[in-house]
C-alpha cells in the first residue's frame, strides 16, 4: 500500500499529475482542488490511496489525510467506486460531505454528477453511522467548494502552466456561460482548459 508520496512535481494534467520520487514517476489521478496546489519542479507532498483491479493499478492523491480517508469510506458503499468517490470530493470538502451525510442532506449529495437521488439516500443508510463526530454549522460555514470555483480554476490552470493573466481571462470568459447552478469545478476547468486551447 502506497499511503503517501513525496518529490517533485514533473507533470501536471487536468485530472493527474506525475510525481518524481527517487527517479521514479508515479501517476497520480488527483481532484481539481489538488491539483491547485501543486507547481512544475516543486515538491509535494501527496496522501495516496492504491486502488487495485485485474487489469490496472491506481494511485489517487489528495491534500491532506482528511480527503484520503473519506475517499475511501465513500467507496465502501454500494455501487461507489473510486471515480465518483473523487468526484465527491472534486464538488465538496470533506467537512461537507460528513455533514451531508450525517444530516442526510441528499440535496447536497446530488450535485455530484453520477450521483441521483437514490444514490445519495444509499450513501446515507450506509454511512451514516460510520462517518463520525461532525460540526454542526450554517451553510455559510458548510464549505461547498462550489462557490470559490473560480479561484479553484485559476490556481488549476496556473499549475498547468498558464500565465496568472490568461487564467484570470478565461475564468471571466467562463463565468459568463454559468447560469443558475454552478457545474462542478472539473467541468468548468475542462471549459477553461479548452478555451484557452482555442487562443494559443
Amino acid at each position: 500500500m502506497i499511503a503517501s508520496v513525496r518529490g517533485r512535481v514533473a507533470a501536471v494534467s487536468p485530472d493527474g499529475a506525475v510525481i518524481e520520487v527517487g527517479g521514479v514517476g508515479l501517476a497520480v489521478q488527483c481532484a481539481p482542488g489538488t491539483l491547485a496546489g501543486l507547481r512544475l519542479g516543486a515538491e509535494a507532498r501527496l496522501a495516496t490511496s492504491l486502488v487495485v483491479r485485474e487489469d490496472s493499478l491506481t494511485l489517487y492523491g489528495f491534500a491532506d489525510d482528511e480527503e484520503k480517508q473519506l475517499f475511501e469510506l465513500l467507496q465502501t458503499a454500494s455501487g461507489v467506486g473510486p471515480r465518483l468517490a473523487q468526484a465527491v470530493l472534486a464538488v465538496h470538502s470533506p467537512e461537507t460531505v460528513r455533514r451531508a451525510i450525517a444530516t442526510a442532506d441528499t440535496a447536497t449529495l446530488t450535485r455530484v454528477p453520477g450521483i441521483g437521488k437514490k444514490g445519495a439516500e444509499r450513501l446515507v443508510l450506509e454511512l451514516r453511522d460510520r462517518i463520525g463526530p461532525v460540526a454542526v454549522g450554517t451553510d455559510e460555514t458548510a464549505g461547498v467548494l462550489v462557490g470559490a470555483w473560480q479561484e479553484q480554476v485559476r490556481q488549476g490552470l496556473v499549475g498547468l502552466g498558464w500565465t496568472a493573466s490568461q487564467a484570470e481571462q478565461a475564468v471571466a470568459a467562463v463565468a459568463e456561460t454559468v447560469d443558475g447552478t454552478t457545474p462542478p469545478v472539473p467541468v468548468l476547468l475542462k471549459q477553461a482548459i479548452r478555451l484557452l486551447g482555442k487562443t494559443r
